[in-house]
């Protein structure tokens, strides 16, 4: 792997760094505070090619890679986290799982306009009572000859209440357990039957929609079916190798913004005579950060590679993800305590930065689910 960045690379990390300070930064303190979402941002976004990335030209892509893209996502979350979601919500989750899995009509008609953000996406996996289990969902489609009839609940899905299309995982025949589950694309707001409400009480991500999809006797029609029958879960899980990667970029840019406002703010304030950032104690703490962010990254980079590669990589995404999400908390509560007083207010936005790194520890995965994963491969139970 060639560690240094190609002058391509090196220009669309700048456009998206340069975007993010400027299109995102002026506003990101008031709308947090309001809980305001800015559909036009996300537009915005697709238009300068941010989630074509991994999408090929014929589907309205620049086909650049995973490397390229989650380089310009990591500077969208450095300023924003709840901006950086996107790329997920767009392209890496139901982008390609249309790319992989749908029929040629699936891809015309709704890859091009995740690709500019015309559409919003999301993926609906969660329910109230399946989390990490992902198996026990209880979410049902029923085949009616002409159409699907789908029951179900989910909860915590990102974009709930703007996405125009879903991929929607669901079973079609309980009694094969995971071999039972399908997935499919769902246009949620022109299907009868889909209902959906805001999630509001979040701990952080407040720019970015969250809520709960009801679906109640929702009619489906028969070609939103993608793969056959039973490939839910394959589906699902080969997803996650994608959005989980990208998370594990958004929490790099987060923990990176740590040290950025910590440095600045330690070359500034000054206690007992002198800068902060002359205590070898203040030091330490900007050393390890340094470090940890440096290292999550590069861990990130190998996956994105390895993907772009072609080159099966599960392994290497849980590995990127739990340590990207630790040390994004990690870097974010340092950098709280080195602002002191001023980290616990919202004068400051290393507070929002720690409430922000707490998702990465829980969402595509807990942390804990990507120690099961990875300690899979270390035993030699998965190859």
């Amino acid at each position: 792997m060639d560690f240094e960045m190609t002058e391509e690379l090196l220009e669309m990390k700048k456009v998206a760094r340069d975007f993010a300070e400027k299109e995102i930064a002026p506003i990101v303190e008031k709308d947090e505070a309001e809980h305001k979402f800015r559909p036009e941002i996300v537009r915005k976004m697709g238009e300068l090619g941010f989630f074509g990335g991994v999408i090929p030209e014929q589907y309205g892509g620049t086909g650049v890679g995973m490397l390229a893209t989650v380089v310009m996502n990591e500077e969208i979350a450095r300023v924003s986290a709840s901006y950086g979601l996107p790329f997920n919500m767009q392209t890496i989750g139901p982008g390609l799982v249309l790319l992989a899995w749908g029929t040629e009509e699936h891809k015309k008609n709704y890859i091009p306009k995740l690709v500019t953000g015309e559409f919003m996406g999301c993926f609906a996996i969660t329910e109230p009572n399946s989390g990490s289990d992902v198996a026990s969902m209880k979410s049902l489609a029923v085949d009616k000859g002409d159409y699907w009839l789908l029951n179900g609940a989910k909860t915590w899905i990102s974009n709930a209440q703007v996405a125009d299309i879903g991929i929607v995982y669901a079973y079609t025949d309980p009694s094969q357990k995971h071999k039972g589950m399908s997935a499919f694309a769902v246009e949620l707001k022109n299907t009868k039957g889909v209902t959906t409400r805001a999630i509001e009480t979040k701990l952080g991500l407040h720019c970015a929609p969250t809520g709960e999809v009801i679906f109640e006797d929702a009619k489906i029609p028969k070609s939103a079916l993608l793969g056959k029958p039973g490939d839910g879960f394959k589906i699902c899980m080969s997803m996650l190798d994608n959005t989980r990667l990208s998370c594990a970029c958004r929490a790099v840019g987060v923990a990176q913004g740590a040290p950025d406002a910590a440095v600045k703010y330690a070359n500034e304030r000054e206690q007992f005579g002198k800068k902060i950032g002359e205590y070898e104690m203040i030091q330490s703490q900007l050393a390890e950060m340094f470090v940890e962010t440096q290292a999550a990254r590069m861990l990130v980079y190998r996956a994105a590679y390895l993907k772009d590669k072609g080159i099966k990589n599960t392994l290497e995404v849980s590995t990127a993800k739990y340590f990207a999400a630790e040390t994004a908390v990690k870097a974010t509560n340092e950098a709280v305590k080195i602002f002191g007083s001023y980290g616990f207010s919202s004068e400051y936005p290393v507070e929002r930065r720690l409430r922000d790194a707490k998702s990465f520890q829980i969402v595509e995965g807990t942390s804990n689910i990507q120690k099961m994963i990875i300690s899979s491969f270390v035993l030699g139970q998965r190859k």
